[in-house]
Formats: C-alpha cells, sequence, structure tokens
C-alpha cells in the first residue's frame, strides 16, 4: 500500500523533472516527449544516485492516474464522426497496417525464443502509432496542408478506436482462465455494445445538461464539470468491467460531438499536458537499464523491424486503397514509431503478470528512438518516397497509377455503400437501446420485483410487457422507420434505393423479429404459445402503437440535433466540396497582410503561373467566390482554396501566407516614438508628395503632422507636396529619424 506522503513526495519529484526537460528539450529544439522519457530512466529508482527515494508503486499509480488523463485528451481529439468521416483509404490503411505489424511482431518474438504472451504482446505494441508525436511533428514542421497528412490523421483516429479493442482482448486472453475462440467474440462484441451505447446515451443528454447549465459555465465551472463527467465514465467502466482508460476515452469522445467540445478542449489542454508529462516520466522511471544493456541487439533488431514493417504495412495499404505510390510512402514514414498506447499495452502485460521483465524496458527504449527519428523521417518522406518511386519498373508503376485511377473514380453513392450509409447505423444504434432496455428489466428490475413479490409468472410477464412498451418505438424504427436525411438525396440515388426496396424490407423483418425474440427471451421461453402470443402483442404495440412513432421521432431529431450541433457551428469549415482530382490537394491559405498578392488581381499577381496551383474558391468574412474570375483580388486574411500537389501548393503558401519582413521589426521598442524633423532649403524630399518621398520606409513610421508657415496641418493628406521649412512631425524609430538629422544637417 502506498501512503499520502510517498505520492505527494514522488508527483513533486515527477514534476519538477519534468519541468526542467521541457525547458532543456525545447531550448535543443528535440521532442519534449523522448526528454520525458530520459529525465524519468536518470531519476528513476533503477538509476537515480540516491536510494530508496522513488517508490516504485507509487510511480505506477501516477502513471495510472496519467493514463487516464492522457486518454480523456486524446477522446477529445477522436470524436465517433470522426472515425465515420476517415474514408476507405484510411481504413484500409490502419487495417493493413495493424494486420501487418502484430504478425511481424509475434513472429519475431518466437524467433528470438520468448513466450507466446511476450511475443503476443510484442505484435500488438509494435501496430500502433503515437497520435501525440505525429501532430506535433506535423505542426512543428508546417505539413498540415500535404495531402498524405489526412490520410495519417485518418489511420490514427482508427488505431486509437482498435486499440481500446486490443487493450479489452489482450486483458481476456492473459486471463488465467483457458480462453476459447467465442469468449473472445462474445467480449469483442460486448465492447461494441458499451461503446454504441455509452456514445448513444451520452450524445442525446450530455449536450442537453450542458446546454441548460450554460450560463453558469464559466472556464473554471466548464474545466470542473468536464473533470467530474470524465471521473464518473471512469467508475462505470470499471464497474462493468472494463478498464478506466477505456472510460475515459469514451466521456472525452463524447464531449468532442458537443457545441462545448472545442472550448473543453481548450481548457483540457493545460492538464492533458501536465500529466502527459506525468505519465511518460513515470514510464521513464520504470527503465531497468542492466535489461537494455543485455537486450541492445533485440532493441536495435525492433526498431529497424518497427521502421521498415510500419512503411511496407501502412504504405501498402494505402496503395490498396486508391492512394499514390508516393502518398502511401509518405505516410508509411510518417506512422513509423509507437507511441501512448503501445505503452498502455506493455503496462497492461505488466500489471496482469504475464509478461516477462524485460518487454518493457525494451519497449520504451524502441519508442524513445523512434520517438527521436519520427520528425526526420517525416521531412524527408518526400526525398526518400521519390527515391523510391524512381527505381520501381515502369512497367509496375504503370499499373499503379492505372489501378489509383480506377478506384478514385469508383461512385460513392454504390447501392451497398448507400445503403449501409443510410440505414446502417440507425438500426445498429436502436438495436443497442433495444438491447440495453431489454437488459435494465431482466437484469435490474425483475429481480427487484421477484424479490418483493415472489418469482411468478405475472411478475414476468408484467416485466416482458413493460420491456416491450420501451423498445417499441425503436423496434419500429427498426422494422418501419424512415432515415429522415433520405430526403437529402438526389432523385437517381433515390430511384435506385426504391429499386432496392425489397431487400431492405426483408433484411429488417428479420432483425427486428430478431430483437422481439430477444426481449421475451429474457423473461420466458418463445417456444411456449404463451410466448408466442406475446411476441404477437409486441408486434401489434410496434406496428399500430400510436405512440411508438411520434416519441420515436422526437427522440431521433433531439439526437441528430445533439450530433450535428457542433456541426452547424462549424459549417463553414468543415461541408467543404470535393474539389481536387486524382492525388492532388485542396488546401486552404490565409492571406497575409505582408504578401506581395494583396490588393492585386487575379491575372496581375499570376499565381497559377508562378506555382501551377489554381485558386478554387476565396473565402472573405463567410462569403464564398467559387472559382474567381480573373479581375478578382486578394485581401488580407481572405481564406484562398487551392488546388495542386504538395510541391504546388508550398509554393503558394510562401507567397500567400508571408511573415512579417525583419527589417520592419524594431530591435528597441522603446526607441519607437514622436520626433520632428525639419526640411532644409536643399533637402531630397522637397517637392515630392508625401507618399512619394520614402520617409515612411526609411524611419518604419507615418508622418502624422506639418508645421508650415505658422500653420499646424493634422494627419496631412499623402498627395502634399513637402516644402522647404517645414517641420515635420513623425511617429517611428526615433534612431533613424536622428539619423536622417543629421544628413538634412
Amino acid at each position: 500500500m502506498v501512503h499520502l506522503p510517498e505520492l505527494i513526495r514522488d508527483l513533486g519529484i515527477i514534476l519538477i523533472t519534468a519541468a526542467v526537460t521541457t525547458l532543456l528539450f525545447k531550448w535543443l529544439k528535440q521532442p519534449v516527449v523522448l526528454g520525458y522519457l530520459i529525465a524519468g530512466f536518470l531519476v528513476g529508482p533503477h538509476v537515480s544516485f540516491v536510494p530508496n527515494v522513488i517508490d516504485t508503486k507509487s510511480v505506477h499509480v501516477w502513471a495510472e492516474i496519467g493514463v487516464i488523463f492522457l486518454l480523456f485528451g486524446l477522446g477529445l481529439e477522436f470524436s465517433f464522426k470522426k472515425l465515420a468521416k476517415v474514408g476507405k483509404s484510411a481504413g484500409i490503411a490502419a487495417f493493413f497496417e495493424i494486420l501487418t505489424m502484430t504478425t511481424v511482431g509475434y513472429l519475431l518474438g518466437r524467433a528470438l525464443g520468448w513466450k507466446m504472451m511476450d511475443s503476443l504482446f510484442l505484435g500488438c505494441i509494435l501496430s500502433m502509432s503515437s497520435t501525440t508525436i505525429i501532430i506535433r511533428a506535423f505542426d512543428e514542421l508546417g505539413l498540415k496542408a500535404k495531402g498524405f497528412v489526412s490520410l495519417v490523421f485518418g489511420v490514427l483516429i482508427v488505431e486509437d478506436l482498435a486499440a481500446i479493442l486490443i487493450l479489452v482482448v489482450l486483458t481476456i486472453i492473459a486471463s488465467p482462465a483457458p480462453v476459447s475462440g467465442s469468449e473472445v467474440l462474445i467480449s469483442t462484441l460486448r465492447l461494441g455494445f458499451f461503446l454504441l451505447l455509452w456514445f448513444a446515451v451520452g450524445i442525446y443528454f450530455v449536450p442537453g445538461v450542458l446546454k441548460k447549465v450554460k450560463r453558469y459555465l464559466s472556464d473554471e465551472t466548464l474545466l470542473i464539470v468536464s473533470i467530474g463527467l470524465c471521473l464518473t465514465m471512469v467508475i462505470i467502466a470499471t464497474q462493468v468491467g472494463f478498464s478506466p482508460a477505456l472510460g475515459a476515452f469514451v466521456m472525452g469522445s463524447i464531449l468532442a460531438e458537443t457545441k462545448e467540445g472545442g472550448r473543453i478542449e481548450h481548457l483540457m489542454l493545460p492538464v492533458r499536458d501536465l500529466f502527459a508529462a506525468v505519465f511518460f516520466v513515470s514510464v521513464g522511471m520504470m527503465i531497468n537499464p542492466k535489461i537494455l544493456i543485455d537486450n541492445f541487439w533485440v532493441v536495435l533488431l525492433i526498431i529497424i523491424v518497427t521502421i521498415v514493417g510500419k512503411l511496407f504495412g501502412s504504405g501498402l495499404g494505402a496503395l490498396l486503397s486508391g492512394r499514390s505510390l508516393r502518398q502511401s510512402m509518405q505516410a508509411g514514414l510518417s506512422l513509423a514509431q509507437i507511441g501512448e498506447f503501445s505503452f498502455l499495452i506493455a503496462a497492461l502485460g505488466v500489471s496482469l503478470k504475464v509478461t516477462s521483465d524485460f518487454l518493457y524496458p525494451i519497449v520504451i527504449a524502441v519508442s524513445a528512438v523512434t520517438t527521436f527519428t519520427t520528425p526526420y523521417m517525416i521531412k524527408y518522406s518526400a526525398q526518400i518516397s521519390a527515391w523510391i518511386e524512381r527505381r520501381i519498373p515502369a512497367r509496375l508503376h504503370d499499373r499503379l497509377t492505372r489501378y489509383e485511377a480506377v478506384m478514385s473514380t469508383e461512385s460513392e453513392s454504390a447501392g451497398l455503400a448507400m445503403l449501409l450509409k443510410e440505414y446502417g447505423p440507425r438500426i445498429l444504434l436502436n438495436s443497442v437501446v433495444v438491447i440495453a432496455f431489454a437488459l435494465i428489466v431482466s437484469k435490474l428490475l425483475l429481480p427487484k420485483a421477484v424479490e418483493i413479490f415472489g418469482n411468478h409468472l405475472w411478475i414476468r410477464i408484467a416485466a416482458c410487457i413493460l420491456a416491450l412498451g420501451l423498445c417499441a418505438p425503436f423496434l419500429r424504427a427498426i422494422l418501419l422507420g424512415t432515415p429522415l436525411k433520405l430526403s437529402n438525396r438526389p432523385p437517381e440515388q433515390l430511384e435506385q434505393l426504391r429499386r432496392l426496396n425489397f431487400g431492405i424490407v426483408v433484411v429488417r423483418v428479420i432483425l427486428g423479429l430478431v430483437m422481439i425474440d430477444f426481449v421475451i427471451g429474457q423473461f420466458v421461453g418463445i417456444r411456449t404459445l404463451f410466448g408466442i402470443a406475446l411476441a404477437a402483442l409486441g408486434a401489434a404495440v410496434v406496428l399500430y402503437g400510436r405512440y411508438s412513432e411520434p416519441l420515436y421521432q422526437s427522440v431521433e431529431k433531439r439526437f441528430l440535433a445533439n450530433l450535428n450541433a457542433n456541426d452547424a457551428s462549424n459549417s463553414a469549415a468543415t461541408n467543404k466540396p470535393v474539389l481536387a482530382p486524382w492525388d492532388a490537394v485542396l488546401a486552404e491559405f490565409v492571406v497575409s497582410p505582408h504578401s506581395p498578392l494583396v490588393a492585386h488581381r487575379l491575372d496581375e499577381s499570376d499565381i497559377k503561373g508562378k506555382t501551377g496551383a489554381t485558386i478554387a474558391m476565396i473565402d472573405r468574412g463567410g462569403r464564398k467566390l467559387l472559382a474567381p474570375g480573373r479581375s478578382a483580388m486578394l485581401m488580407p486574411f481572405d481564406r484562398v482554396s487551392l488546388i495542386g500537389n504538395d510541391e504546388q501548393l508550398a509554393l503558394a503558401r510562401s507567397l500567400i501566407e508571408v511573415e512579417e519582413p525583419s527589417s520592419m521589426e524594431l530591435t528597441d521598442e522603446s526607441a519607437f516614438g514622436l520626433d520632428s524633423l525639419v526640411l532644409g532649403k536643399t533637402s531630397r524630399f522637397i517637392g515630392k508628395p508625401i507618399r512619394d518621398c520614402g520617409l515612411r520606409e526609411m524611419v518604419f513610421g507615418l508622418i502624422v503632422g506639418i508645421e508650415r508657415d505658422g500653420q499646424r496641418i493634422l494627419n496631412p493628406d499623402s498627395l502634399l507636396n513637402l516644402q522647404a521649412e517645414d517641420r515635420l512631425w513623425i511617429v517611428g524609430d526615433r534612431h533613424k529619424i536622428k539619423s536622417i538629422k543629421l544628413q538634412e544637417a
């Protein structure tokens, strides 16, 4: 048992270590996460020069607390809707990478003579990439407009959800009792059921609660409420047999869908960074240097396998999904590291005591090295990809190009895909709600009723009727409901859905009867005559109940309103048309006030001639100009959408997002002020208008007043000609004004 004084002491050591490390690695311009691991290693119990200062159990406690807030922060960035929008490329690439690296890692462990459980954990560890490290590298390198970046983000989103599933499955497999394939399948379905249930209930209730108390939600209150909701879900997840980290992740993803999601993410950022530092420093403290020395060549081998394997796995998966060879290779190089979820999987093995002592330090060492190499691999991914592209056979390159063209022109409105998009989420969520109501009545309410009234048949019948009544609106939606957004479909797609109507009806009727059977089966035997009568009663309630449809419509509208509230407030940013063909990218840039293109017509600036990129849209204060003509003019802070490849967009960025010239920045702010200058009879400025005399550029300032023949002119017109004996009042760099005075004397 760890006592409070030891916990506080060790937290102080961890935070001091994190603070010093942050400053040092920021100064060195190296990844701070790498610094946390190294610093934790140096002050940890295995290396520290002051023995018995750090308590190992205390370090584990803080690491577990850090995981909760780290996963909560990742959940705020995750969002289930982002998962639905990642597209087939990210889904296929992520699936192929996870499958490849899990297999390769397992086979590598077995080849090294490791136990089956060590090998399995190694495979799962290598299948995860680091969201934190990749996002930070993209920010620092300014690559977010590149075409492959959206693919990488999509893969990371899929990996985050897959990691949660892997943690649950590994917990089951690692249990001492014999595990069958059916148990793993049941546990996986159980996880999916709870995820969907929490998502549906959370989206229905949480936004409404936040809306009602919105006027009381100062930043401080909203932060406290968010952390409280996070810890509430942690308790719920723990009570139903899942990990605390899963609960934190789910609540983060629910809050991400609310209108306050962006604000909560912003408020949680310091908290997340604090506990991320606690987690990574704690992880570093657990490294045993003796194990690393004994397994040096193993660490080196796993590093090579990680980089090469992820390049192959992610790259080939992206190729299969229809991405270009260059973008696929760039994505693979960007994902070539292990990160947060890898630590969680390794820590799970330690906590369950099913992995050997050497695995955890090896994983941390591999992560440290790949964390260091990631920014350089991302930075030079274009050159490496181009080098690979030049060396593949021309015949293979032509086949890949044709395959990419076929995949990119595949219609998204194909029959099966359209059916799944329109009916799949609706039927799935309603099925989850039906199962949840049936289980609540049968597992919670029925035992209480039996305890009070006795185990009589009429008690079970009453409970069954109650369950059917609660489930009726949702059963009706499964059998007969029509998606609310169906009317927004084009006529040709509606006609295609009508032709597929027979198959839709058959599948929905079968599923609806299965759901009714499941509900009734929780209370009475369906094979009995009475069970059949109940089934008929349930069908009648579902099909002909007057209250079912209006009630369900109100529930669905509220759910969809909450789900889409965040999108509605950011529709300009989220609902962009698809304008870029093939492997071209639609990127958005903000016009800098210092750009040479400002106040010039498009035909004068000749952006296409200089960069090769085409301007598709100009967004000026919410007013969109699509396909702007030659006479359109760019103004400061316009949001310009351009179509082009990575090289063309990089050139366009250099012209549009221009930083303030360093020559205009004063080295001494106190030197900027008001001073006067008298023009002599031989002054070079005499006879010139103010705007053409060059004084503004010479002193980085403005002429704000002129004294002439006893008169004072405030804010003189820029066309006014300067005369001898004029006293100019100038706001600018006084040092430069003084230098001009000496020249004028």
